[in-house]
């Protein structure tokens, strides 16, 4: 039985808290999506939303189990919304909204949320094996993202979509990389998200004392600066197809802006993660200067 329309006022405090979630724990993409038109920024801010609300769930959670809920919450929570059932929840409801404004594929959602799940689920000891693996996870929570955006914008582009891959990929690998200190305080096992053959590679050991990390801070190092410089390889893919990328485009591909930031960032800390400076300001820049580089690339057109 299908439900009951939602009130406008409903769906305007969804779309409202949408925003609000984004602009509280991603910042650095909320000033991105501030470049898009009105009503594709409605869509974007409902899937970054949504990528908060699974991003956030084992983080926000007493213990795995409650966490892992969360996202199997979520994963049936997508199920009802394609059905058409209702879900009461504001980020369930600005999904609903855009879903059926635009004709969203339910794929992209699943595939987003069952990375988290399956992430969620392996053995702190049992970490990426390759690059390669760090990608995949990158391109199913990140640049998927982007693909739902080109789709709400009305945006059918090869181009765009390969552009849109690469970029997600690029940003998915650094965030994780910049995410290591929170995971140090986390996990009792290796280091999670730096593949077994780069920290083989780099001869990074690892030793877990009372839940602490401690590691060769210059192998740590090494081992980021491989996993980064893969990052901006994609970077610089994406800008490739810059020329043959639909203008209308653009704006959605502005976090390739926030992945080279923070690619810069990382560098002139010598990819020391656990450098403080990171957290400072937007990825480690000041507020003010990190917009600014984004209006200089939205004014001339360039992600």
């Amino acid at each position: 039985m299908n439900a009951a329309p939602t009130s406008s006022s409903s769906i305007r405090a969804a779309f409202s808290y949408c925003a609000q979630q984004v602009h509280r724990y991603d910042y650095h993409h909320y000033l991105c999506l501030l470049h898009l038109p009105p009503p594709m920024r409605k869509a974007a801010f409902a899937f970054r939303a949504f990528n908060v609300e699974i991003a956030r769930a084992m983080d926000s959670a007493s213990e795995p189990r409650v966490g892992l809920m969360r996202l199997f919450w979520w994963k049936e929570a997508l199920d009802k919304i394609f059905a058409k059932k209702l879900v009461e929840q504001p980020v369930a409801t600005a999904l609903s909204t855009v879903i059926s404004e635009h004709k969203i594929g339910k794929h992209w959602l699943k595939r987003m949320v069952e990375a988290r799940i399956n992430d969620a689920s392996r053995d702190e000891n049992c970490i990426p094996g390759s690059i390669s693996d760090l990608e995949r996870y990158a391109e199913d929570t990140v640049s998927t993202i982007l693909y739902m955006t080109l789709q709400a914008g009305g945006v059918q582009s090869a181009a765009a979509d390969h552009a849109a891959s690469h970029v997600g990929k690029a940003g998915g690998l650094l965030l994780l990389m910049k995410s290591l200190p929170h995971h140090a305080g986390r996990t009792t096992g290796r280091i999670p998200y730096i593949p077994v053959d780069v920290a083989e590679k780099h001869g990074l050991p690892v030793i877990s004392l009372e839940g602490r990390w401690e590691v060769q801070n210059e192998a740590l190092s090494d081992a980021v600066f491989e996993v980064a410089s893969a990052a901006v390889m994609h970077l610089h893919k994406a800008r490739e197809l810059g020329p043959t990328v639909p203008k209308a485009a653009i704006p959605i591909l502005l976090p390739a802006v926030a992945a080279q930031v923070l690619f810069d960032s990382l560098e002139r800390r010598n990819f020391d993660v656990f450098d403080s400076r990171l957290g400072r300001g937007v990825l480690g820049v000041s507020p003010l200067w990190y917009q600014l580089k984004l209006k200089w690339h939205a004014w001339r057109n360039k992600y």
